[in-house]
């Protein structure tokens, strides 16, 4: 079982890059991947959302995507020579013609002009190398691997919970089910007395007993306990599984809470409607606790 909630952080860095990537996840219905990145890894989107789907299938995930550059590897110089060469010329053939007597120094020149940055670019590279991809797709996926990790470990915890509520609930269901046998006991015992005193009043005998027979059938609520019994069963089975169950554990809330108040509508003992709001009680925290399963 894994938790929805999570946060995972890796970098990679070498003479060229240095890339982070932080990826944290809420809870949420569906999955939705927001990105958050440079337009350098533009052409690795999908292989991104691609990896984190493999591996994250609840929640909202922002993933943060940054590349910064280490040294000067991803540098490119130009250097307008034609420029340079034609503004020497004709400052040589101007001095040349009206200065014969000064002295016209190339190099020192030509340093002059390299730090003129109309003649001199230092500009990024437009086009990141052959491994740049790989390195992105190599670092999320560590990234989401943490995050993974997290989930799981967070996800661990709510099962302890779920666990703990799960044995609770099928303790009232095993307190409500011996109550029932002795409630209804007492209820007939309590009847057959008071039947014969009707009888002893010349009281239709049969239409007595089909009326009793309507009340019965309108207070049993051996069927739902039966199907809660299950219920419990399958909750207990969903939180040892490894897949995603987030979503077949909340349609289980749903028809353990339909079971409850029905037993709850049917029963007019007070013991059987305490049990009842302890029952209602519990479930209202697994609902809780089981919005944050994948």
């Amino acid at each position: 079982m894994k938790s929805m909630t999570g946060f995972g952080k890796e970098t990679f860095l070498n003479d060229m890059y240095q890339i982070d990537v932080e990826i944290k996840s809420v809870n949420q219905r569906f999955l939705d991947i927001q990105l958050r990145m440079p337009k350098e890894v533009n052409p690795h989107e999908m292989a991104i959302r691609q990896l984190m789907k493999e591996t994250l299938q609840r929640g909202r995930i922002e993933a943060y995507i940054n590349i910064k550059q280490t040294g000067s590897g991803n540098k490119e110089v130009l250097v307008h020579w034609d420029m340079i060469h034609q503004l020497l010329g004709e400052v040589q053939q101007e001095l040349a013609a009206n200065y014969p007597q000064a002295q016209f120094d190339p190099v020192q020149n030509i340093n002059q002009l390299l730090n003129n940055s109309d003649y001199v670019e230092v500009t990024e590279k437009q086009e990141v190398d052959d491994t740049f991809g790989t390195l992105v797709l190599e670092t999320v996926k560590k990234a989401v691997e943490r995050i993974d990790a997290s989930r799981l470990q967070e996800g661990q915890k709510i099962q302890q919970v779920l666990t703990t509520y799960g044995c609770d609930f099928n303790n009232l269901v095993n307190e409500l089910t011996g109550f029932v046998a002795i409630y209804e006991k007492d209820y007939r015992e309590k009847f057959e007395t008071r039947l014969n005193e009707w009888l002893g009043a010349q009281v239709d005998e049969t239409r007595l007993l089909t009326e009793l027979a309507i009340l019965l059938e309108k207070g049993d609520i051996h069927e739902e306990l039966d199907r809660l019994a299950i219920h419990v069963d399958k909750l207990q089975e969903l939180l040892l599984q490894s897949e995603p169950v987030g979503r077949e554990l909340d349609f289980l809330m749903q028809e353990m809470n339909r079971e409850v108040n029905t037993v709850g509508s049917k029963s007019s003992s007070i013991e059987i409607k305490n049990i009842v709001v302890q029952m209602k009680t519990i479930l209202e925290k697994i609902r809780e606790q089981i919005q944050n399963v994948e």
